[in-house]
């Protein structure tokens, strides 16, 4: 019996994971001009909620899912699965400055996970899906090992992220973004994902845009 219920959880944990994701036809808008905006890369578990969190956020104009942090060229969302690649699953935020600024950013990251699980987030588990903060410039690096200099005393085990000099970005394919508002009912979404992001906003609620409340 014991045996039984074992398996029926990790089919259950199988079928409602980040990887599981279906093909879905995209319905979202085209491609925006993005170049006049700041760029912040974070990787921390599944980028479908870790996306849609940031894009909820005062001043962030777009969140795009994709891979970073390995060594391979072009990966693809089977590559990585592989975990042969070194990349996890990142979101590229893209953000007014004059409206938010790199630090808050930080903060919503770090708020918006388990910050001492190591290689996951909650049913997530493998390297692609470990935390990395990246930095474009010293300025950046300075105030990620502030910030998590004063995060860590609230925690008996030491912080996971990594934190690592920003290379490449590779966007993740086209099934993948928008994911949560195109399939707000899909199960590891409705079970995982938006519970997430709702206790987020409920921790930062001045800092959520109208109408993106979860």
């Amino acid at each position: 019996m014991k045996n039984s219920l074992v398996l029926i959880i990790l089919l259950f944990s199988a079928l409602t994971g980040c990887g599981q994701a279906t093909k879905a036809k995209p319905t979202h808008p085209a491609a925006k001009d993005l170049s006049k905006y700041s760029q912040a890369t974070f990787a921390a578990g599944c980028f479908w909620h870790e996306e849609a969190m940031f894009e909820s956020i005062k001043g962030v104009k777009e969140a795009i899912s994709g891979y970073a942090g390995g060594t391979t060229s072009s990966p693809s969302y089977e590559s990585i699965e592989e975990n042969n690649t070194g990349h996890a699953e990142t979101v590229n935020v893209y953000y007014d400055s004059a409206e938010v600024d790199f630090p808050t950013l930080l903060k919503i990251y770090f708020a918006g996970q388990d910050p001492v699980q190591v290689n996951g987030q909650g049913p997530d588990m493998g390297s692609q899906y470990r935390s990395l903060v990246f930095y474009r410039n010293n300025v950046e690096k300075a105030a990620i090992e502030k910030y998590m200099k004063e995060l860590q005393p609230k925690y008996k085990k030491p912080l996971a992220a990594q934190v690592i000099q920003f290379t490449k970005f590779w966007p993740a394919e086209e099934y993948h973004q928008n994911f949560i508002e195109r399939n707000p009912n899909q199960g590891y979404v409705r079970s995982y994902s938006i519970p997430e992001i709702r206790k987020l906003q409920k921790q930062f609620p001045q800092l959520v845009k109208p109408g993106y409340e979860y």
